[in-house]
């Protein structure tokens, strides 16, 4: 699994989360598999986002995309995001 890291923080958590919602770049078209939101525990303006994809060059083609559409700093995004192309070498859940 790889997945695309985002972390940001932003000015309206419900304005952002409505535009993620929104899917404007296709999401499942872009060939993430999954997601998963986090907020900072000590600072829920800070917002983390893990996209899943299978192969390295869908996550940096989507990562290609988002920064296009973030040179506009849309959604309340506050920073510029900081973001990471991670390769999943070990993946274990424990009861």
């Amino acid at each position: 699994m790889v997945l695309l890291r985002i972390q940001h923080p932003v000015g309206d958590f419900e304005r952002w989360k409505a535009a993620f919602d929104s899917d404007p770049l296709d999401r499942r078209g872009s060939a993430v598999r999954g997601y998963a939101v986090h907020r900072d525990a000590d600072d829920p303006a800070v917002v983390v986002i893990d996209l899943e994809f299978d192969e390295v060059d869908a996550a940096r083609a989507m990562l290609a995309r988002l920064e296009s559409m973030w040179s506009s700093r849309p959604a309340g995004i506050a920073a510029e995001p900081r973001t990471a192309v991670l390769e999943t070498v070990e993946r274990v859940a424990l009861q």
